[in-house]
């Protein structure tokens, strides 16, 4: 691999063109990941969480434990990695800007910071509210003297807003001018919603998660002037399935058909090998 682990190299990768970046959950599967070309690493806090048998949650990761996946993920290759840092972990602007400085003294070529608060009541933070905590995780990253790429994330779509796209465009809109550099609104499900949004903040980069198979392929969200594609816990997910059903059949049937989709014992310990 010619890739190595900058900022400069991560941003580049938002300059032009669309990529996938994949996301692990462990130091396996980012090492995994690596070895199969991709150029770019993401964490994933909801695969972290059901790997440690917690629900997706706002308080099923402390501080402490997502710093620590984080850095694990950074020293697993030598590829760029963008860190899946929820709402920073904290509510003040203050607050995030200490966890964002920890942050990238993990290493991390890039990281995001949601909008949501976690609260049913109140599930998104006012705008000037969540405009404060991005500056500030700006600021944390501008005065760290790395160029670390930050990533706004509106979770409008994801928390049952009742305009979702227009929010999260006038939400991405106001990211982009406090610093954010790449804009991403997880739940976008159309190709129409994506043009709107990629229209909105450009030129700067908007990331789609991948949520529809039966559309969303790496071409078409190209096609539609996306410049990252990220999958989530999904391959976390698509992991616990293949667990699950192996499993479930040993369980209940007392057979063990499943175990002959299980990798082989010599893949799994070359590739760990290397």
């Amino acid at each position: 691999m010619d890739t190595t682990q900058t900022p400069a190299t991560f941003r580049e990768l938002h300059q032009s063109g669309c990529f996938v970046i994949a996301n692990p959950w462990d130091i396996g599967s980012a090492r995994y990941l690596a070895s199969l070309g991709f150029r770019a690493l993401a964490t994933t806090s909801a695969g972290l969480s059901f790997s440690m048998g917690r629900p997706d949650c706002p308080t099923s990761l402390n501080r402490a434990i997502a710093l620590q996946n984080i850095r694990d993920l950074v020293e697993a290759t030598v590829l760029p990695v963008n860190a899946d840092f929820q709402a920073g972990y904290g509510d003040a602007p203050e607050d995030v800007a200490e966890s964002v400085a920890l942050c990238v003294g993990t290493g991390v070529a890039g990281l995001s910071i949601e909008d949501a608060t976690g609260d049913d009541d109140h599930p998104l933070y006012e705008l000037p509210v969540a405009l404060a905590r991005l500056r500030a995780a700006r600021a944390a990253i501008d005065s760290s003297g790395r160029d670390v790429l930050l990533t706004g994330r509106a979770e409008c779509f994801l928390v049952g807003h009742p305009s979702p796209l227009r929010e999260s465009i006038e939400r991405l809109v106001a990211y982009a001018d406090a610093g954010a550099d790449c804009l991403f609104a997880p739940g976008l499900k159309t190709p129409e919603q994506v043009r709107e949004v990629v229209a909105a903040v450009s030129p700067r980069p908007v990331n789609v998660l991948a949520a529809d198979p039966s559309w969303m392929t790496l071409h078409r969200l190209a096609d539609l002037g996306v410049r990252r594609i990220s999958v989530g816990s999904a391959l976390a997910r698509v992991a616990w399935s293949a667990l699950m059903a192996a499993a479930s059949e040993i369980a209940t049937d007392g057979t063990f058909a499943g175990l002959t989709r299980a990798e082989s014992f010599t893949t799994l310990n070359r590739l760990f090998s290397d």
